[in-house]
């Protein structure tokens, strides 16, 4: 019996690729993009990390990093003794920008519809409750 990987869905798809050590499409259909030794998850984050460098060099941003982790929700242990994971947002870039003659803390995030999630959308708010941070979303 042979198996036409195309016709299989997404997960299935990446299941029989790992299984014979085939390399699968992304799970949104990104392509991966690199800057040296930067690799990028689309060709999307990677463009925006070349316009933030320009601004870095043009004295616009300072500060900048890439793949920030912000801790929303710390882990804890029930009664039962069963370990609850914390709740991470991780932002693809973050930097202050220079707005008038003050700096401000910017988050961007670089999304597509398919990756503007519940979940996404969940953590983009804890992030504005709990520290104040509105995600630009580019």
């Amino acid at each position: 019996m042979s198996i036409n990987l195309d016709d299989l869905g997404g997960e299935a798809r990446r299941k029989v690729l790992a299984e014979i050590g085939g390399k699968g499409r992304s799970k949104y259909g990104a392509v991966k993009d690199s800057r040296g030794k930067i690799t990028f998850d689309s060709r999307k984050e990677a463009a925006r990390y070349d316009e933030l460098m320009l601004r870095l060099r043009a004295g616009q941003i300072r500060d900048l990093r890439l793949q920030v982790q912000f801790t929303l929700k710390e882990s804890y242990v029930t009664p039962e003794g069963e370990r609850i994971r914390a709740i991470r947002y991780v932002a693809d870039f973050a930097y202050l920008a220079n707005m008038g003659g003050s700096w401000v803390y910017v988050v961007d995030d670089v999304k597509s519809k398919a990756t503007k999630t519940a979940v996404y959308r969940m953590k983009k708010k804890m992030m504005h409750e709990k520290f104040g941070i509105t995600v630009e979303e580019v």
